[in-house]
C-alpha cells in the first residue's frame, strides 16, 4: 500500500511537497494529480527512477515519456532550441494542458524519447503538480498513473487499484478533471504537428498568430 498524502489544515500543502520531494530524491515513484488525470512522477534525471515507471505501467521502451517542469524558463538546459512559433505556443497555453515536441538535448534520457531524440514539456495549470516540479527542481515524469492500455485515472482510489502496490505514495487531491489529456504538438518540423489533439483544440492551436 502506497504511503497517502491528503490535503488538510495549516500548511499541509508545503508538508506534503517536502515530504514528496524527499521520495522523488530518493529514486522513489509517486502518483499526483494534473489538470486533467493523475500522472505518475519520478525524477526524471534519475535513470534507475525512469525505469521503475515503465515497469510499473507494463510500458513499452518504444513509447516516449513526456515531462513536465515548474516554470517556462526552465526548459533551456533540456532542449537544444526553442522555435519562435513554440515561443509563441508556451506564451500562450502555458501553463496549461499543452504538451510541446522538442530536440532533446543530452541531458534527456533516451529512455525518455524512446530514442528519438525528442521530449514532451509542458508547464502544468494544476496547484500542486507545477509546485511539486518547483520544489525539486528538476523535470517530473508526466505519464498517466495507470497500466498500460487500460483507463487513466481521476481518483486515488483508481489508481491504488490499478497500481497501488507498486507505487511509494500517491497525493490524494481528490477527483481531477478528467476529459481530454494534454495536446501534444511537435515544433521540432515545420509546420508543427500535431501529435495528439487533447484539451487544447487545433483550432486554438491554430489561431496563434
Amino acid at each position: 500500500m502506497p504511503e497517502i498524502l491528503k490535503s488538510g489544515k495549516g500548511n499541509f500543502k508545503e508538508k506534503i511537497l517536502t515530504r514528496v520531494a524527499e521520495i522523488l530524491a530518493g529514486g522513489g515513484i509517486i502518483a499526483y494529480p494534473t489538470e486533467t488525470f493523475y500522472g505518475l512522477g519520478a525524477d526524471a534525471t534519475n535513470e534507475k527512477a525512469i525505469q521503475k515507471i515503465f515497469a510499473i505501467k507494463g510500458r513499452d521502451f518504444q513509447n516516449p515519456i513526456s515531462l513536465i517542469i515548474g516554470r517556462p524558463e526552465e526548459i533551456y538546459p533540456f532542449v537544444k532550441n526553442v522555435p519562435e512559433t513554440a515561443k509563441k505556443l508556451m506564451d500562450s497555453f502555458w501553463p496549461g494542458a499543452l504538451t510541446i515536441v522538442f530536440s532533446a538535448s543530452d541531458k534527456i534520457s533516451p529512455l525518455l524519447t524512446a530514442g528519438s531524440g525528442k521530449i514532451g514539456l509542458r508547464v502544468s495549470s494544476h496547484p500542486l503538480a507545477g509546485k511539486i516540479a518547483q520544489k525539486i527542481k528538476v523535470p517530473l515524469t508526466a505519464t498517466s498513473a495507470n497500466l498500460s492500455g487500460m483507463p487513466e485515472c481521476s481518483r486515488a482510489a483508481e489508481v491504488i487499484k490499478q497500481i497501488g502496490d507498486k507505487i511509494d505514495a500517491i497525493i490524494d487531491w481528490g477527483q481531477t478533471r478528467g476529459g481530454k489529456a494534454s495536446t501534444v504538438i511537435d515544433v521540432t518540423c515545420k509546420p508543427p504537428v500535431i501529435l495528439r489533439e487533447g484539451a487544447i483544440s487545433k483550432d486554438m492551436l491554430f489561431a496563434i498568430d
